[in-house]
């Protein structure tokens, strides 16, 4: 783990903007007409995803991929000025938020400046042509980092970006090599004190079959060395496989336990029900009640919790990553004012440093408990339908306690058990 890593991020919100899709115009200025309202949500963290051109060969859709990057030292023309960009961090600045900017290392569009000007800083086939080793990823070509002179553009682009950003996420970073982020954190930190660092860690399943292939693939572990916090794709086909009835619960709140053991004390890992390369919350989630729990219970996690742009209105459909889809701002009921009460009890100090503990119970209900200081958090998630209207036992004195999952009811502990009537509860009490 990083050592200065600080463990506040895992009290903290972010929130994900993909600005194409964002307004109907789709423009910097678009998103910065709206972060009042997203800063009204709790955010702590804006993070934008590429802000950088498209390129033009081999563009996926009418519109292309972010992530086929044409120039790292510039900004899409159509979302606006690098003028535009900087009136958009100052705005996020000035409402108290942080903001992040992707960065995709791994791999350019295939006319790039960089493929343009320093072909020999890619990856070729065999035959000689440029290429990708991830074979859907036709729209990009590889970078290869055996070149010197690649790190040095790449660190001095960082330290451009970083006189005006907070931090960054990084895109595949477990395909780029471990000594180059370490370099990178180092020589950032120079330029922009406390950088956020976030990487998109990846899948078991992905470490293991790029192994396999004769890639070098970061683990997690790995990428906490020089990472504040990594994705929690280590554990996300669990829960989404337990969606689809293919494991139980039990085996899902085990790995979420597991995390607090083969990871560094102060590991922060970005909480998510869905992005821009996953399914809506939902659409995995038809049931609105089911939903809601899991949704509360998101927020109770230790780690950093992750918005994506739309989720407040519940929408099912995923924005293209390819063409102009424009979020859906009327999609369903708005639950802005559940995901304010949730912000509140996220800054609770509690989730900062807690013992935590994950149970699953008969009728498909998750225990979980933060304790820390003689203080416990207690959260009861009724995950499907069958588990409201039973008690369940919890270690907590009896009395009456605001449930801070719905501030407007009081949760009632008697006889050492409480009542799921309708939803999520959250507590705070005496620890046991």
């Amino acid at each position: 783990m990083s050592t200065n890593t600080d463990k506040s991020y895992r009290n903290q919100i972010m929130y994900s903007v993909f600005v194409r899709n964002h307004s109907p115009e789709g423009t910097f200025e678009g998103v910065r007409r709206d972060l009042e309202r997203i800063r009204a949500l709790g955010t702590d963290i804006v993070w934008l995803m590429p802000i950088h051109p498209i390129g033009e060969v081999n563009r996926k859709g009418s519109s292309g991929s972010p992530y086929a990057i044409r120039d790292y030292r510039a900004v899409n023309p159509e979302y606006g000025a690098l003028d535009d960009f900087k009136r958009l961090v100052d705005e996020i600045h000035r409402l108290g938020m942080k903001c992040v900017i992707d960065v995709v290392y791994n791999h350019t569009s295939p006319d790039s400046v960089l493929a343009q000007e320093h072909p020999d800083w890619f990856y070729h086939r065999p035959e000689g042509g440029f290429g990708n080793r991830v074979g859907d990823w036709w729209d990009v070509i590889d970078l290869d980092y055996g070149q010197p002179g690649l790190w040095d553009y790449q660190i001095d682009t960082l330290k451009y970006w970083a006189a005006l950003v907070d931090g960054f996420r990084c895109d595949v970073a477990p395909l780029v090599p471990l000594a180059f982020w370490l370099r990178a954190r180092a020589e950032v930190e120079k330029v922009r004190p406390g950088c956020f660092w976030l990487a998109e860690s990846v899948e078991p399943s992905f470490v293991r079959e790029g192994r396999a292939n004769g890639l070098s693939v970061l683990s997690d572990s790995e990428c906490y060395q020089a990472f504040d916090a990594c994705y929690d794709y280590d554990i996300f086909d669990v829960f989404q496989d337990y969606l689809e009835g293919k494991r139980s619960l039990s085996e899902y709140a085990q790995a979420v336990n597991n995390q607090e053991v083969i990871y560094p004390e102060n590991y922060v890992k970005l909480r998510c029900l869905e992005n821009h390369d996953r399914a809506r919350a939902a659409f995995l989630i038809p049931s609105a009640q089911e939903r809601l729990s899991w949704t509360a219970f998101l927020y109770f996690q230790k780690g950093l919790t992750l918005l994506y742009a739309g989720q407040e209105v519940q929408c099912a459909h995923r924005p293209s990553l390819f063409d102009k889809d424009a979020v859906d701002w009327s999609a369903g009921e708005d639950l802005s004012d559940t995901l304010k009460a949730l912000a509140a009890l996220k800054k609770n100090p509690i989730l900062t440093g807690s013992r935590y503990e994950v149970r699953a119970l008969p009728r498909d209900i998750l225990l979980a408990v933060h304790r820390k200081g003689g203080r416990q958090l207690v959260g009861v998630f009724p995950v499907k339908a069958a588990g409201t209207g039973c008690p369940v036992r919890v270690d907590a004195p009896d009395g009456f306690y605001p449930n801070l999952a719905a501030p407007a009811q009081t949760v009632e502990v008697y006889g050492g058990m409480v009542s799921v009537k309708s939803g999520p509860i959250i507590f705070e009490a005496p620890a046991g």
